[in-house]
């Protein structure tokens, strides 16, 4: 059985990371076993953001067990970075390999070099840097006896372990992600890894290391490449995706394309930021539409809104995440901005793009949350024109500040709380997407088609992250214009009024320029009337 296959747990960016490794077993001749029954080699690429994701992993290693004795399981991914041992110790584990050697997981995994390999053991930070003396712990940079010619022999009696320091990796997996449901349509594309804040809940920087970026160079063949393979919607994503950049060299963006070879703020060299990125993505590929998925609230710039709003090639979809409503607990979590930041942000989104997706992530149940304080959030989102919210649960990590705090929050209670958060984001999506029935919108169409008690359908996916119910048959990675008729079970229902031929006039909103001009007092924040902000909250997006 020359078969792998490979699970993800998490996030986007994990899925990326599983991408990447697909595509190392690929380059070694194996096949994509279509479930992990039939595989030699299974890879659990894991989460950790919270213990319900840990737990899931678990329960997906003894469930591939049971289905599969025969396998080699390996585990990776976050858990596997921040817990190995513990990873290790369960039944069926073959071997353990972090994020920080995750780049070679194939290469350790299978325990033999290729003239393709060209395995550098030198790459690897020595594993004494951990705090462990457990002697299952090898590292190729070692002296273990069972390593030679950089080649793994596994012990039987145990799982090897393949964990070091992740601060000192500057590695960053590069692979597009192709949801399994609709694999001909939406790549997602990671071009940033990692993070450098340190929020008192989050475990992430400690699993996955500072923050790095995808040079733009590859960036931009990336996506050169997808649109040759005849794709039509580009995501970018990353862990921090807004501080894409501030990590490569003194502002210099060597790309051969003639982009600017030194970016220049202030009369003094800079970094490049994510608005560059964006920016040489619509000068230097033909993609017709980029979609940027979570920036944080402090990189959303004013130049970088005025940059999304008048391109009719990114999407009208802005992902902030906000954690809390209430200044305490922002301060608490460690997190950069205050609420009257956070409201400033939207407000300027919603104003330069009266139709856009507007949605966050929000926490409930943080170490000393009371009631006003949690009642400060439930208010701020009822205010702003957010269109749909992500809702969490606290979940104490270990190891990081918050799960020492005094306080800790009843779990029934922060239940209660995440259940009128999800009804109160429920009320304002409909809102949000009753507001254009009668209208006509652009989708790109997926790959999934149905038939109801009204004939055939098919699933697409609005400019501004709307899911709409297609009338007929068609075919995916078609952008439509698309008449919006009526709301149904919390989707869209619509037909095709026409296929737009300009990709430069698709967007069905008024055209970029008019809706930045239409409201420019909207942009500062401190001059929008308390009415018109509950009036804007209230229909869930800008009157514009």
């Amino acid at each position: 059985m020359s078969s792998f296959y490979v699970e993800n747990f998490g996030c986007r960016a994990t899925q990326a990371d599983g991408a990447a490794i697909e595509q190392q077993f690929r380059d070694r001749g194996f096949d994509r076993a279509s479930r992990p029954g039939t595989a030699k080699f299974v890879v659990l690429n894991t989460c950790a953001v919270t213990a319900s994701a840990e737990q899931d992993a678990r329960a997906a290693i003894r469930r591939i067990r049971r289905e599969n004795p025969a396998c080699e399981v390996i585990v990776t991914g976050c858990y596997a970075q921040r817990a190995a041992n513990e990873v290790a110790a369960l039944p069926g584990v073959s071997v353990v390999i972090g994020n920080s050697h995750k780049h070679n997981l194939a290469q350790i995994a299978l325990g033999a070099q290729s003239e393709k390999d060209n395995f550098n053991p030198c790459s690897f930070v020595p594993i004494a840097t951990l705090s462990t003396t457990d002697s299952r712990i090898t590292d190729r940079g070692s002296a273990d006896p069972s390593i030679e010619d950089g080649s793994h022999s596994y012990e039987s009696s145990f799982p090897s372990i393949f964990v070091s320091d992740i601060f000192a990796h500057t590695e960053l997996l590069a692979a597009p992600v192709f949801d399994s449901a609709n694999e001909r349509t939406r790549p997602n594309l990671k071009v940033q890894d990692g993070c450098s804040n340190r929020c008192s809940f989050c475990i992430i920087p400690s699993v996955r290391g500072r923050s790095r970026s995808l040079n733009l160079n590859e960036v931009l063949r990336e996506v050169n490449q997808l649109v040759a393979a005849g794709y039509r919607e580009v995501v970018i994503s990353g862990i921090n995706l807004g501080r894409w950049g501030r990590d490569l060299t003194g502002g210099i963006a060597k790309t051969g394309l003639g982009c600017p070879q030194e970016i220049v703020w202030g009369g003094r060299p800079r970094p490049p930021m994510l608005e560059d990125l964006v920016k040489a993505i619509l000068d230097h590929t033909p993609l017709e539409k980029l979609r940027i998925s979570s920036v944080e609230p402090m990189d959303w710039t004013d130049s970088f809104i005025r940059l999304m709003a008048c391109s009719p090639r990114i999407a009208k979809h802005a992902h902030v995440p906000m954690q809390s409503g209430s200044d305490s607990v922002l301060r608490r979590m460690h997190r950069k901005y205050r609420p009257w930041h956070y409201r400033e942000k939207i407000e300027k989104i919603r104003a330069a793009m009266p139709a856009a997706a507007i949605g966050a992530d929000v926490m409930v149940g943080f170490p000393g949350e009371t009631p006003a304080e949690f009642d400060e959030t439930r208010r701020l989102i009822e205010d702003l024109p957010l269109t749909y919210l992500h809702v969490f649960t606290f979940s104490a990590r270990p190891g990081t500040p918050a799960a020492t705090m005094p306080n800790q929050v009843p779990v029934k209670i922060a239940r209660d709380r995440n259940r009128i958060l999800r009804e109160l984001a429920a009320e304002k999506k409909e809102a949000f997407m009753r507001s254009f029935v009668g209208q006509n919108l652009d989708a790109i169409t997926l790959s999934t088609v149905s038939e109801d008690s009204d004939g055939p359908w098919t699933e697409a996916l609005t400019d501004n992250y709307l899911k709409l119910r297609l009338s007929g048959r068609h075919a995916p990675n078609q952008w439509l214009r698309a008449r919006i008729n009526s709301v149904e079970d919390g989707s869209l229902r619509g037909s095709v009024s026409s296929a737009p031929s300009d990709p430069d006039a698709r967007y069905s909103a008024a055209p970029a320029s008019d809706i930045y001009v239409a409201a420019p007092e909207l942009l500062n924040a401190a001059t929008t009337p308390t009415a018109k902000r509950r009036k804007i909250a209230a229909q869930g997006a800008s009157p514009g």
